[in-house]
């Protein structure tokens, strides 16, 4: 060995020694609200001297040898960094808890990239997220009280976890949004239902993904406004239970339990709550809902990992009409039913194996079942007999005609998908296949309706032998998708993704075909490809970019194909987006913004029209236009204030719409608000650890209740606030929910029969407490 390589290797020597010496150190990096373990942490030492340094594994794990280290800092996006001694972690090996925040723009998102981790910052898109802190402090009765955090979206809460949604989109009940749980679809294809969220699990849900605009290319149908996928909780490193009990002053309580542990190689969480109203400030409104997800999951070895959950849903709700104009102006809160109702069980079950071959590849299969039913006496249904014919009232005051209907269906999907990283570029291949194989039936019968003509309230109804419909429909989904991405240059990423989809409906009628029992029996199939290109630019890391163009498609729900005695010819509806964005912080940690601007053209969409021998029929001759900015503002003045704003401007008008002989051709969409704006203010004195305060705003703005444009409602502006104290395991809050009282409609409508406005709740006062008995384990 000549003397120049003896003197350069006693350089390194002299260099690395302090580093891998005597002192070893491990510890597992948990989240200090869920306990879930922290992958892909840094830990560094703070010696300046020293380079030791290590990433925390899947299971939150570090272990690393220094010497002259004497404190340890821990770094991971979307979480508060801290300083922790060597010494306590010699002392004490265990658990490490780092507190989460809300509003980095370098946060880790799954639902762009299909499972895959990226941050934020590296996808073409505009991304809506609600954390585990924000879901922690908000304590959310319903999903609207954590969607509508996000710019440009507006979930409208119409009683008992009931809800219609606006992403993108007027306030609609339209298959305009695609809805997953881990990644996968919540219902199947063909079979949308605006209500579908009340079937999710929020005691078991970790944090929450918003994709705004078409998703098609890596989702499928129904990705048009938004994509909304709930995270949930994973089985945790430590030993959790949390029970919570909550309830206010309009007749809700609800219970909660949290819980989960590891055992060698398994793992297991359990999650679910029992929530219901009674007695409430209007009547007839009680419900009741219990759910519950358990989740196993089984290790087989650092490469290869499988998870199990299920999740049982069982959900009833009184269904109260909507308010009329004389009742909402006179503060009467008259409810004309006694016995309508909406009543839903729902099981989801999903089996995924995850196995990575080396540094660069992994795989995944999922296997997924699902059983639904909807039953219900819908209030909507009922139609009275006595009504005014050409001017001239006839039929019988106690008589109005009615039905009891049920819908269901059960899924079986597989999903299978692969990722492949390339030395060149940094380019990244994610591919896929994946079928859905859905059986469903719908049946309906008339009841005879009495009404009370004193009290003004359909009392009673009789059941007949009249069945009005009874189908069953088989829904194929077979697809395949592809996404490519890479690194051309520094800091620019371009992103392109393409999905083929086939769809098979074979539709049976039990009945004679008719106007009410549906079409002959027929079959129909369906083929679409969707694009998806885009790019980001990070010129700095305070500051990017974006811009991105895609397509998306809906295909003819059942109900359109179906009904009436000819199945009409319908294609996909389908929706370009043109969309520019971007994101910029100013201060680290104190002050970030981020954009998007689009473009959003419907074509094809499914019109019901007149035909020229005085019937109607469906067909494709809807267009429509979409336009927006939406904006979001974090900032942190002072170290214990935290500040976010977000808003959205709208646009949303009829190019080419003639339904039923009418036509809106120019006007603005009916229940369209323009502007949309939430803002939240947290506190947390220093003085007293344990402790915070906050105050939340939502603004809807004004919006035409009908197609025609003769009628506006002037939306509304309420605001809540929140306060909790923690001390040690205990937790306690009490929020007051529009707080103003305002008094206002959540959705207004207007039809030939009139305007209706669907109540929202008065001020309420929720109290709760919780108590966290893995924290008493914990291990600092």
């Amino acid at each position: 060995m000549s003397v120049l390589s003896r003197l350069l290797s006693v350089v390194i020597l002299l260099v690395t020694q302090p580093c891998f010496a005597q002192k070893k150190v491990s510890a597992t990096l948990i989240d200090s609200i869920n306990n879930e373990p922290i992958n892909g942490a840094t830990i560094q030492c703070t010696n300046s001297t020293c380079n030791c340094s290590c990433v925390s594994t899947n299971s939150g794990r570090f272990e690393m040898n220094c010497r002259d280290c004497r404190f340890l800092k821990i770094t991971h996006t979307g979480y508060q960094s801290f300083i922790v001694p060597i010494e306590q972690l010699l002392k004490a090996p265990g658990t490490l808890r780092l507190q989460p925040f809300a509003g980095s723009l370098n946060e880790i998102i799954v639902t762009a990239s299909r499972g895959e981790k990226i941050k934020r910052t590296e996808a073409p898109i505009a991304i809506g997220l609600i954390s585990t802190a924000s879901i922690h402090e908000t304590k959310a009765q319903s999903a609207d009280q954590l969607l509508n955090k996000v710019s440009g979206v507006n979930m409208v809460n119409l009683g008992n976890e009931q809800h219609q949604m606006s992403i993108r989109q007027p306030m609609t009940t339209k298959s305009l949004f695609l809805y997953l749980e881990d990644g996968i679809p919540v219902r199947t294809t063909g079979l949308f239902n605006h209500n579908a969220l009340l079937e999710m699990n929020l005691a078991a849900t970790k944090k929450i993904e918003v994709i705004k605009g078409p998703s098609s290319s890596l989702y499928g149908s129904e990705a048009i406004g938004g994509v909304v996928n709930f995270i949930s909780l994973a089985p945790t490193p430590v030993p959790a239970l949390k029970i919570s009990l909550q309830g206010n002053n309009i007749g809700y309580k609800r219970a909660d339990l949290q819980s989960s542990f590891q055992f060698g190689k398994w793992g297991f969480a359990l999650s679910g709550y029992y929530a219901g109203k009674r007695n409430s400030f209007m009547e007839y409104t009680d419900f009741h809902k219990g759910t519950v997800t358990a989740r196993v999951d089984y290790t087989f070895s650092e490469k290869t990992q499988l998870q199990n959950s299920y999740t049982i849903t069982d959900y009833y709700s009184d269904m109260r009409s909507g308010v009329d104009s004389i009742s909402f102006a006179t503060h009467r809160f008259f409810n004309p039913q006694t016995f309508t109702y909406r009543k839903v069980k729902a099981q989801r079950f999903r089996s995924t194996l995850h196995h990575s071959w080396n540094d660069n590849s992994n795989s995944s299969l999922s296997v997924i079942l699902r059983k639904n039913s909807i039953g219900q006496n819908p209030a909507y249904r009922i139609k009275e007999d006595y009504r005014k014919v050409n001017g001239v009232w006839k039929g019988d005051k106690t008589l109005a005609h009615g039905e009891i209907n049920e819908s269901s269906f059960k899924s079986l999907a597989i999903i299978s998908q692969h990722k492949h990283q390339f030395q060149w570029k940094n380019a990244e291949l994610i591919g896929g296949l994946s079928a859905d194989l859905s059986p469903s039936g719908y049946s309906a019968s008339y009841i005879k309706i009495h009404k009370d003509t004193v009290a003004g309230k359909f009392d009673s109804y009789q059941s007949t032998d009249s069945t009005l419909t009874n189908y069953k429909t088989t829904i194929n989904n077979y697809a395949a998708f592809l996404q490519f991405a890479f690194e051309p240059v520094k800091g620019l990423r371009l992103v392109g993704s393409l999905r083929y989809d086939l769809f098979q409906y074979k539709f049976i009628n039990n009945l004679t075909p008719s106007a009410f029992s549906g079409a002959a029996d027929t079959s129909t199939n369906f083929k679409k490809l969707s694009p998806k290109i885009g790019f980001t630019y990070n010129p700095t890391k305070r500051i990017g970019f974006f811009a991105n163009y895609s397509e998306g498609f809906v295909p003819p729900q059942v109900t359109e194909l179906f009904t009436g005695v000819k199945v009409p010819y319908l294609q996909p509806s389908l929706f370009k987006n043109y969309e520019i964005g971007g994101w910029m912080e100013w201060l680290p940690g104190k002050l970030s913004a981020d954009f998007s601007v689009y473009q959003l053209n419907g074509s094809n969409e499914i019109v019901n029209v007149r035909l020229d021998d005085g019937s109607f029929a469906n067909q494709n001759s809807g267009r429509t236009s979409h336009k927006g900015i939406e904006v979001g503002v974090n900032a942190t003045p002072l170290k214990n204030l935290q500040l976010r704003t977000s808003a959205s401007y709208s646009k949303h008008l009829f190019e080419e719409y003639v339904e039923k002989g009418v036509s809106y051709n120019g006007r603005e969409m009916n229940n369209a608000p323009r502007w949309l704006l939430n803002a939240e203010a947290w506190y947390r004195p220093a003085f007293l650890k344990g402790f915070r305060i906050g105050t939340e705003l939502q603004l809807v703005g004004p919006y035409f209740v009908d197609p025609q444009n003769t009628a506006r409602y002037q939306g509304y502006t309420v605001w809540h606030l929140r306060a909790a104290y923690r001390y040690k395991a205990v937790e306690t809050w009490v929020h007051l929910l529009n707080a103003g009282n305002r008094y206002y409609s959540n959705i207004t409508s207007k039809s030939s029969f009139g305007y209706s406005y669907q109540l929202a709740d008065p001020r309420s006062v929720n109290i709760g407490m919780s108590i966290d008995l893995g924290s008493l384990l914990k291990n600092n």
